[in-house]
């Protein structure tokens, strides 16, 4: 006898829809500052030299900030600008009391120390969490500002009433970005995290076992389409953090956009999953910008 069974309902956890949600409150909340007639919170952006990708993130950040009623600056400073210099205009932003939120655009010209810059960010204006006074704070469960690819990551849990507590974790890629604070955020002790979190990058063994037996995977091991459905348990949620542009001669652009995830067969054994484009990436804009409320408020 043949029964035909339901098919698994997929449950598609929509960026989009969650940026839109955060960016309204924290539209309320700016339109309430003003009306009290407070400052609107100024976030500015350092950018140098003419990468593509910076640009277009850069321009994302100045579209985002108006769109909620902040105030927004940028500064583009030439390829060869020395350290000395950008270290200057750090300074000057560090002090700058109308500023409350600032970024530096990465990656900088091999020229200039990564480190050194970021170690220069006032703390207090870190909204992108690169300090190591930030960091410190987020090993420790301090209240501090939270990396905003992780925070997404959260937030979209969080929204969706995604069960973490005891739950089996398991993140792949371990960057100072991404994977590292992620797992933190994830094993804090909290109402919203509390899981125990497994840390798998490319030279861990039986990376698939492993993966295999996470009931939450979350992907940031920055290799298109890596993770395919041997990786994934059934009824899995599956969060992926990566983004690549694929050439496809087949598409009207000449490329595809695709996640560190096979999303087509990955999607057949999931519960739930994050699409690319409209995932993780649409909700990161969106906690810089709450970042940046936090820096005004103190």
């Amino acid at each position: 006898m043949t029964t035909n069974l339901p098919e698994k309902e997929l449950l598609l956890l929509d960026g989009k829809a969650v940026a839109m949600e955060i960016k309204s409150e924290i539209a309320a909340q700016v339109d309430k500052l003003l009306h009290e007639g407070k400052d609107a919170p100024h976030l500015a952006a350092i950018i140098v030299g003419e990468d593509g990708a910076s640009k277009t993130y850069i321009e994302s950040i100045e579209r985002n900030t108006k769109e909620v009623g902040f105030t927004c600056s940028v500064y583009q400073l030439s390829e060869n600008i020395s350290e000395d210099e950008l270290i200057n205009v750090i300074d000057f932003l560090n002090n700058d009391k109308e500023v409350h939120g600032y970024i530096v655009q990465l990656p900088l010209p091999q020229h200039i120390s990564t480190q050194r810059l970021l170690k220069h960010i006032g703390p207090q204006k870190d909204v992108d969490c690169f300090h190591p006074e930030n960091m410190g704070k987020l090993v420790l469960g301090e209240d501090c500002f939270l990396p905003a690819t992780p925070s997404a990551v959260m937030e979209i849990l969080k929204r969706y009433h995604i069960e973490t507590t005891g739950k089996n974790c398991v993140v792949v890629g371990r960057s100072n970005i991404v994977g590292k604070p992620l797992a933190l955020l994830l094993a804090q002790n909290s109402a919203d995290a509390n899981a125990t979190v497994t840390i798998c990058h490319s030279k861990t063994k039986d990376l698939k076992k492993i993966c295999a037996r996470a009931d939450i995977l979350f992907v940031a091991i920055g290799k298109p389409e890596m993770i395919t459905e041997e990786y994934v348990k059934e009824g899995a949620i599956v969060i992926d953090v990566g983004i690549h542009r694929i050439e496809d001669k087949t598409a009207l652009k000449g490329y595809r956009i695709c996640g560190d995830v096979k999303y087509d067969e990955v999607s057949l054994k999931a519960s739930a999953i994050t699409p690319v484009p409209g995932g993780v990436g649409a909700v990161t804009m969106s906690c810089l910008l709450l970042n940046t409320l936090k820096s005004l408020k103190g």
